[in-house]
Parts: C-alpha cells; sequence; structure tokens
C-alpha cells in the first residue's frame, strides 16, 4: 500500500504565484481607488466571511437532512475507499456524504472542522473504483491545501467595493487562482488513485457522462474535449471560468504523471 502524504509539494507550481499575485492587486485596490478604503475593505471581507460560515452552517443541516453520510455500516465499500484516501492524503477531519442528484459532480465545503465532502449519487453509476478514487482524492486535495478556507477569504477580497475595473481585475485573478487550485487537486486526485489513465478517463466521464461507458463513446468524448481550446471562444470561456478546459487538465495530469516529483511520492 503507498505510504501516507504528508507533504503538499504536490502543490500546482503556478498556485501560490497566483495567490501571490491576487492578494497584491487586492492591496493595490485599497490603496489605490476612493471608494475602497481600508476600513471599508476590512469591515466587507469580515461580513464576506460570516456570511459563508453561516451560508455553510445552513448548508451541511440541510445535506444531514437530505444525503446519506458514508459510514462502515450504511457504505462499506465506499467507507473502505474514502479511508484509504483519508489516510494517503491526510487532509485531516473530513466527513463524507452521497446526495442524491442526476449531476455529474462532487465538491467540498468548509470553514472550520470537520470539512465536507459531497459526492452526487450519479457518479456511482458511471465511475469505477479507480475513478471514484480519483475524484474524492481531488476534492480530498482542496482540504489539504486550504482551498476551501482561501475561497471564502480569497472571495470576500474579490468582491471589495470598487470602480467596476478594478472589480472585473480582480475577479479575473480571483479566477486564475481557483483554476490553479483545480490543477492542484487534480495532481492529489492521482497520487489518491495511482493510475493515470483512471484519472483521465474520470475526467472524460464527468463531461461525457453514460456515453463514456464503451470505449467508442470515450474516444468520441475525447475528440470532443481535445476539441475545447482550438476556438477562440474556448479559450475565453475558460478565462471566465472557475475551472480549466477539460483538455488542459489532462495535459497538466500527463505531465505531472510523468515528472519526477510524482514517482518520488508514488511509493
Amino acid at each position: 500500500m503507498p505510504q501516507p502524504i504528508r507533504s503538499t509539494s504536490y502543490r500546482y507550481p503556478h498556485e501560490i504565484l497566483i495567490l501571490t499575485g491576487t492578494l497584491l492587486l487586492v492591496f493595490l485596490v485599497i490603496a489605490l481607488t476612493a471608494t475602497a478604503t481600508l476600513c471599508t475593505s476590512v469591515l466587507f471581507i469580515g461580513a464576506f466571511i460570516a456570511l459563508a460560515t453561516a451560508s455553510t452552517r445552513n448548508h451541511h443541516q440541510n445535506l444531514m437532512r437530505a444525503a446519506r453520510q458514508v459510514t462502515p455500516q450504511s457504505t462499506p465499500e465506499l467507507a473502505r475507499l474514502a479511508q484509504y484516501c483519508l489516510e494517503r492524503l491526510q487532509p485531516g477531519d473530513v466527513e463524507l456524504y452521497v446526495a442524491p442528484s442526476k449531476a455529474l459532480n462532487a465538491y467540498t465545503f468548509g470553514l472550520s472542522s470537520p470539512k465536507v465532502v459531497v459526492m452526487y449519487s450519479a457518479l456511482f453509476q458511471v465511475m469505477d473504483e479507480d475513478e471514484l478514487c480519483f475524484i474524492l482524492g481531488h476534492e480530498l486535495g482542496h482540504v489539504r491545501l486550504g482551498h476551501t478556507r482561501l475561497n471564502s477569504l480569497i472571495g470576500g477580497m474579490a468582491g471589495i467595493p470598487s470602480p467596476s475595473s478594478a472589480t472585473a481585475l480582480l475577479t479575473l485573478a480571483f479566477l486564475a487562482w481557483n483554476r490553479a487550485c483545480e490543477y492542484s487537486a487534480d495532481r492529489a486526485g492521482l497520487l489518491a488513485c495511482g493510475k493515470p489513465e483512471k484519472a483521465i478517463s474520470a475526467l472524460i466521464k464527468l463531461v461525457a457522462g453514460p456515453q463514456a461507458l464503451t470505449q467508442k463513446g470515450r474516444e468520441l468524448a475525447y475528440r470532443q474535449i481535445d476539441a475545447q481550446d482550438d476556438t477562440l471562444l474556448g479559450s475565453l470561456g475558460e478565462a471566465l471560468g472557475s475551472h480549466p478546459m477539460i483538455i488542459r487538465r489532462i495535459e497538466q495530469i500527463r505531465s505531472y504523471a510523468a515528472s519526477d516529483a510524482y514517482r518520488r511520492l508514488q511509493v
């Protein structure tokens, strides 16, 4: 069995650089704009975080009513997989829930412990165990690398009242950091499942759904995904989104899987 990863050296290298740039941009906007004084900015960020905390607590309460918590008694196989990923990535105290939904998605939230990972039930209809391990590892990577807390803080900073041009710039910087976080979390997912081809097939299935259950369907879906970065519209959509194009994520997984840094951790 692979050893626990206590290091965060797998973090995507540009993530910290982009985060630093975003924070410097925030402070520059505060310093240079008359509408965003230091005092009002601090109050705004504090109010945003307080709102995020209350929203998280409410979401957790609603989740417990609608979803099923994963335990060794309720879902032993999934609990076993979750325990493996937790031991592998060392994210701290995390609760896992399965929520009924036809969407192929998973997410994490929480400002305090325990953090929560939610997997939608439709995932279990199209993903095999290795692919589920990648998806779960991806979400646990967000927790381990501090993205769940930082999202609330940086999101609050990006929303500081300021001239429209400055607000747009802060929003774009925040989205760029979000995309870098996705690359980092993909690396965590890859380290959890240990199989680059399964990490890639999981990403394809997230887009294509049941179509990708067959080899022919996966090949067709991949061709469509591969064309995403061929147009200006596709690149613009990525710049305005919180997630990179799937084809870029696949390329990053392949690149990291071939690196010495990955091989050192995959023992």
